[in-house]
């Protein structure tokens, strides 16, 4: 479980190819802190930490989650977000996050407000349920309210300490971003869909 506070951006050192899984070698600021097993988000997306070696960590993306994830595209120098895992006695300053990416959405729009930043994003219809003017999603891991929500489009603003701390000052128009939508959301849509 997360909040969809990115506490460090890390950077691709390695990529390996076995099988229809990838394994990355991850260099960020907290991954000497990490211990093997230990659920940590990179880009949104909760993975298992396999190995610790000094400032880097490996994790594995199987074939499902490269499918539903931007983690595919992942190549050696690119950033990654990175959050360590919810503390049960902590406050939660974003919202709940799964780790779990439910689609990938593209940049169609950003804009430069001197001061912050606007993103339009384009999603699967299929998922247009799930999003409500003023609610929460996670976009590559982080916690960002959705305002001019549309029937396949959403935008998102971004300060300036966001902006500078995650990898989204590299997002321009074309970039393909992880995106989770709000867990109560899903809940609602099943229970009323199921009768």
């Amino acid at each position: 479980m997360f909040t969809g506070i990115i506490e460090s951006i890390g950077k691709v050192v390695q990529v390996e190819n076995t099988g229809s899984n990838k394994t990355f070698w991850i260099s960020s600021p907290v991954s000497a802190e990490l211990k093997v097993d230990q659920s940590v988000s990179h880009n949104g997306v909760c993975l298992t930490v396999e190995a610790v070696n000094e400032n880097t960590h490996r994790v594995t993306a199987i074939e499902e989650t490269l499918i539903k994830s931007n983690l595919g595209k992942l190549q050696a120098g690119d950033s990654v977000n990175i959050e360590r895992c919810m503390l049960m006695n902590g406050r939660l300053d974003g919202h709940i996050v799964q780790g779990h990416v439910d689609a990938t959405a593209l940049c169609i729009d950003k804009k430069d407000l001197d001061g912050s930043w606007q993103f339009r994003f384009n999603f699967p219809k299929q998922f247009n349920k799930l999003i409500i003017e003023k609610g929460s999603v996670a976009v590559n891991g982080i916690s960002l309210t959705l305002f001019d929500v549309g029937a396949t489009e959403f935008s998102v603003a971004i300060i300036p300490y966001t902006y500078e701390h995650t990898n989204m000052k590299e997002v321009t128009v074309g970039t393909i971003i992880n995106i989770e939508f709000d867990i109560i959301g899903k809940y609602i849509q099943r229970m009323t869909e199921v009768q």
